[in-house]
C-alpha cells in the first residue's frame, strides 16, 4: 500500500488500549499509518492516559470513537468493544510461550483462546500461524494473516522516540524481568542474589516489571536503584531501549524472553516452564552469577539455537511488520469484509461490555 496522494480519501483507524503495555507495541503501526498520510486516534483507560503524546490524538468517549468512525480498530489485548465500528485487527500483547505448566502437547490456551470478538488476527510466525488458521477454517468468523509482530519492528530500525537507558559504559548489562503471575515469577527468590550481585559484581543493571505486578515487589526492587547507582529501575511503556542495551536478560516464563532472543542475545532463566535449548535455566538462585558469565561469553551452539527457536515464533527482522498488518487490513476490507459467517451471539458479555463503557445502545 502506498503513501496517500492527491484527492484520495484518508482512511482512519483506531487504537484500543488499557494498559501501557500496547503503547510500543502499537505505534509503530501508527506511525506507518502517518507516514501513508492517513489518520489516528486512541480510546484509552483514562489511567494510561497520561502516557499518550503530544502529537497523539485521544477520543475521550465511546460517542467519539463512533463519530470518528474508523475503517479498523486494533488491540493487543483478548478484549475488543464488539459495538466500535470498523474491522477488529487482534495483533497480541505478546508471543506463545507456554507459560502455565498444565499448558501441555505444546498448546497455549489463553493465546489461542478465540471468543468472537475480532474479524483479523495477525500472527507473528510458524508456532501461531498454523494454529488460528486451523481454527479459522473451523469457526469461518474471522480471517489470519501472518505478518510478523509489529513491536519489534524497531528492534531492527531506528526507533524515533528511543532514549538512552545508561551512560556508555565498558561494563556488562544485566538485564532483569519477571512475569506477575503467581507460582511463576521468580521475584521472590532472585532478590537476594541480585543484590549481593549488584552489591559485588561489576555490571549495570536494568530492571523493568509488567504491569500488574504486584506493587509491593515494585517497590522492593525499586529500592535497589536507590541504593546503588548503576541499578535503574524503569517504569515506563518503551522497554525497547533497554532490550537494546543489555547484553544478557535474566527473567523466569515471560513471553519479553523471546523479544530479548530476536537481538540474538542470551537469556538465563529461573525455573523456566518450559525450557529448551535456546535458554540458559537454572533451578537455584545460587546459580545466577555462574549462569550470568557464562550468557556474557555464549557458545556458537547456544547462538545457533537462538536463532533457530525465534525463527520459528517471528522469522521477521526487516522493521516492516506494521506495514505487512496494514496491508493485511486491506486485503480483508477487500476480500473478506461482509463475507464471513456471523459472529457468536454472547448476550451476556455484550451486555457487561456496554455497561463497563457506559454505552446502553445497540
Amino acid at each position: 500500500m502506498e503513501q496517500r496522494v492527491g484527492s484520495e480519501p484518508k482512511r482512519r483507524y483506531l487504537f484500543f488500549a488499557r494498559l501501557a503495555y500496547a503503547f510500543p507495541i502499537l505505534r509503530p503501526i501508527e506511525d506507518e499509518i502517518r507516514r501513508r498520510g492517513d489518520e489516528a486516534a486512541w480510546l484509552v483507560e483514562e489511567e494510561i492516559s497520561n502516557l499518550l503524546r503530544e502529537e497523539e490524538r485521544r477520543l475521550l468517549t465511546v460517542e467519539d470513537a463512533l463519530r470518528y468512525d474508523p475503517m479498523a480498530v486494533f488491540a493487543v489485548e483478548n478484549y475488543m468493544l464488539d459495538f466500535l465500528p470498523g474491522i477488529k485487527v487482534q495483533v497480541f500483547h505478546g508471543f506463545s510461550i507456554r507459560k502455565r505448566k498444565d499448558q501441555g502437547n505444546g498448546y497455549d490456551y489463553e493465546h489461542f483462546k478465540v471468543n468472537g470478538l475480532f474479524d483479523l488476527y495477525c500472527t507473528h510466525g510458524e508456532t501461531s500461524t498454523g494454529e488460528f488458521e486451523r481454527l479459522s477454517a473451523e469457526k469461518g468468523f474471522f480471517k489470519v494473516s501472518e505478518t510478523g509482530w509489529p513491536k519489534l519492528d524497531y528492534l531492527f530500525k531506528n526507533d524515533p522516540y528511543d532514549f538512552e537507558i545508561l551512560r556508555p559504559s565498558e561494563r556488562p548489562c544485566i538485564l532483569y524481568t519477571s512475569t506477575f503471575t503467581k507460582g511463576i515469577t521468580s521475584t521472590p527468590f532472585l532478590y537476594d542474589e541480585i543484590e549481593r550481585l549488584a552489591a559485588t559484581q561489576t555490571w549495570d543493571w536494568l530492571i523493568t516489571f509488567h504491569p500488574k505486578m504486584e506493587n509491593s515487589v515494585v517497590l522492593k526492587y525499586k529500592a535497589l536503584s536507590e541504593k546503588y547507582p548503576h541499578v535503574i529501575f524503569y517504569e515506563g511503556d518503551n522497554n525497547l531501549p533497554l532490550l537494546k542495551r543489555a547484553d544478557v536478560m535474566v527473567c523466569d516464563s515471560s513471553s519479553i524472553i523471546v523479544e530479548f532472543l530476536m537481538l540474538d542475545k542470551p537469556v538465563v532463566t529461573f525455573r523456566n516452564t518450559n525450557p529448551g535449548d535456546s535458554l540458559i535455566d537454572i533451578e537455584r538462585a545460587e546459580q545466577l552469577e555462574e549462569s550470568i558469565e557464562k550468557a556474557l561469553k555464549p557458545t556458537p551452539e547456544l547462538l545457533g539455537s537462538i536463532r533457530q527457536h525465534t525463527d520459528r515464533i517471528n522469522p521477521y527482522r526487516d522493521g516492516r511488520s506494521a506495514e505487512r498488518v496494514l496491508e493485511a487490513v486491506e486485503r480483508f476490507r477487500m476480500y473478506h469484509q461482509g463475507r464471513l459467517k456471523s459472529k457468536p451471539w454472547n448476550l451476556i458479555r455484550k451486555i457487561k461490555m456496554r455497561l463497563k463503557a457506559k454505552y446502553y445502545r445497540w
